[in-house]
């Protein structure tokens, strides 16, 4: 393509975002921001990306996700353009400063890497803490660098895997759980499914295939429910919005995992959302109860499944009333009921709301974790500190003798013995909870009462890393396995990947190579910290490496059943059962099979073999 013809393409690309910003700011901002632009162009002119398109084409993206997605200000579009400027071309921040003023200069110097010849942690880290640390300043630099990433990862196909998965294992780590914190719902989804996609294209496109035939097999259902609640609303006089929308492919997967289901078992891949006009004469939410007393006229409800997060928002500030009702078909189909407002509020969050009482909140929040964390910078991980202090919120749990003790949400009982002394929790080797004899894995919930039982004889073990939330807990048992030193290459223990799986090797600082999961969450948080230490590599199979599994086998009982599983494991396929243990219920049977295979491929054999044994429903793998 010729010069001209990519002038006209970038004149098409930045011309909606001009069009855009023209009905909410002055003309003198406009062109500000259109002068921006051609700065911006001028400035990069000679750069490309990966990709082979004008390097420009990456700011024009970035500005039209901050002007028309986030709905920010002039000077925050145009430091969006010029984001890039100073850190990749010869202009500096006094050229910026003389051209657009103190502000935008401001904005461009914040989101702008420092590069150093020696990075206390490493490059990732350090970038990370410099953005966190602007929020101290101004909030709207760290929204130019969520859309800079939200558009580095719509344009990741360009890259190596090797580099996708670095990026991605960041976004996962880092940027979706800030945009989740921020309200950014939309952009958090997003981000959250684009990596998906690259750390596992293949379960992705497989997913994303099922959805498309869901959406297909439902559509007449889905059209004949939403039509009778639309004239419901209708003869009400209500104005609403009625739309059936699917769930992504990583909120899907979750919830296989979750269940232990295959996709066609999992409930409510779908759901309904009401979205009521607003300033209909109610409060929004007399006007949702409203709507969900016309709605329970006409259809059953679903004891115990109404949900109200209108009194009671979650922490990203989420609003809106839940309830599942049973359809004409026999199926139980969830309802969001809300109103503009509320949804608009999802999606953009404090951005929405243009008041920053909560964020102003949230920012000192963060600060004063930040300073806790500077006292401690030799001992802990910062990212860790990061994701287990910031993005939780809070729960209280007590004592025996009543001793209050703050812990993050999603604590175990070794969060609490860590709290209570390092020691304790060294030794822990049980809890009592209420009363009631748990592991001391067991998540805590508000209000519980904890003990825990020690033992002198007892060592911490590794999988408590992955069980514990606090950055206390993470510090002692990170230093303790330091100390005891690692073993040769081997497989990550908590995703434990089999040969034929997507996968990805992660170099420790000691120099051993473990072998992942490419959606391993252990790899991922190791990722975004050091992206530096990823490698490929060949985890091929081998005829004299065995390898255990476990699957979930759901059967109607019938004579001879377990005769068959068996047969068709030992017999047929000539492996070997570690244990089995299966529980019958109603004529219904419960069976969990464990053994050993050789490779991906093999244990998708089996299962496929076992799901043709008569009688058999369902047979799926339980991930850790």
């Amino acid at each position: 393509m010729d010069d001209s013809g990519r002038n006209t393409n970038v004149e098409a690309l930045v011309a909606p975002l001009f069009e855009s910003m023209k009905v909410r700011v002055t003309d003198e901002e406009l062109q500000r921001i259109k002068d921006a632009f051609a700065f911006a162009r001028e400035a990069h002119k000679k750069q490309r990306r990966k990709s082979g398109e004008p390097y420009i084409v990456h700011p024009i993206s970035v500005a039209r996700i901050v002007g028309e997605e986030m709905m920010l200000d002039a000077n925050t579009v145009c430091a969006a353009f010029l984001h890039d400027v100073v850190e990749d071309t010869s202009y500096t921040l006094d050229d910026i400063e003389q051209r657009f003023g103190d502000d935008v200069a401001f904005l461009v110097r914040v989101v702008t890497k420092k590069k150093k010849d020696h990075y206390e942690k490493s490059k990732q880290v350090d970038n990370f803490k410099q953005m966190i640390d602007s929020v101290k300043f101004d909030i709207r630099a760290m929204l130019i660098k969520l859309a800079d990433r939200l558009h580095n990862m719509r344009t990741l196909s360009s890259m190596r895997p090797e580099k996708q998965m670095k990026i991605a294992g960041e976004t996962d780590y880092f940027y979706a759980p800030l945009a989740n914190r921020l309200g950014l719902f939309g952009v958090k989804i997003e981000l959250e499914n684009l990596s998906f996609k690259y750390r596992c294209p293949r379960e992705y496109a497989e997913i994303e295939k099922m959805i498309e035939a869901d959406k297909c097999a439902e559509k007449e259902a889905l059209e004949r429910f939403t039509g009778r609640i639309s004239s419901k609303l209708e003869t009400a006089g209500i104005k609403a919005k009625i739309d059936a929308e699917f769930r992504m492919p990583l909120s899907l997967r979750r919830k296989m995992i979750r269940t232990g289901r295959d996709f066609g078992h999992i409930e409510h891949r779908h759901f309904v959302r009401i979205v009521f006009d607003d300033g209909q004469g109610s409060s929004e939410k007399d006007m949702s109860l409203k709507i969900y007393s016309l709605l329970t006229d006409m259809f059953k409800e679903k004891p115990g499944e109404l949900s109200n997060y209108i009194d009671a928002p979650k922490e990203n500030g989420y609003q809106a009333l839940h309830v599942k009702l049973l359809s004409d078909t026999g199926a139980w189909e969830e309802v969001h009921i809300c109103s503009h407002r509320m949804l608009l509020t999802s999606w953009y969050g404090y951005i929405a709301e243009r008041e920053d009482g909560n964020s102003r909140r949230w920012i000192e929040k963060l600060k004063s974790i930040l300073q806790d964390m500077a006292c401690h910078s030799h001992e802990i991980d910062f990212m860790e500190g990061i994701s287990t202090s910031f993005y939780n919120d809070d729960i209280t749990v007590f004592t025996p003798k009543g001793r209050p003790v703050t812990l993050p949400q999603r604590s175990t009982a070794l969060d609490f013995a860590f709290e209570i002394h390092s020691s304790i929790g060294h030794h822990a080797k049980y809890a009592r909870i209420n009363g009631k004899l748990c592991s001391v894995k067991t998540l805590l919930n508000r209000g519980d009462s904890v003990e825990i039982g020690t033992d002198n004889a007892m060592q911490p073990k590794h999988d408590w890393v992955d069980f514990v939330h606090t950055y206390k807990a993470k510090r002692y048992l990170k230093s303790f396995f330091l100390k005891k030193g690692r073993h040769a290459m081997k497989r990550c223990e908590f995703c434990n990947p089999l040969p034929g799986d997507e996968v990805i090797g992660f170099r420790e600082s000691d120099g051993t190579l473990y072998v992942h999961k490419r959606d391993c969450a252990h790899v991922i948080s190791q990722v975004s910290q050091n992206g530096d230490s990823v490698e490929a590599v060949e985890f091929e199979e081998s005829f004299d490496m065995l390898y255990p599994v476990k699957i979930h086998v759901k059967a109607v009982d019938r004579f001879h059943l377990l005769c068959d599983l068996i047969d068709c494991i030992t017999n047929q396929l000539h492996l070997s059962i570690i244990s089995l243990n299966t529980v019958t219920v109603d004529e219904i049977v419960d069976c969990d099979i464990c053994f050993s295979v050789h490779s991906f491929d093999e244990l998708q054999t089996v299962m496929t073999r076992i799901g043709s044994i008569q009688s058999v429903d369902e047979v799926s793998k339980p991930d850790r």
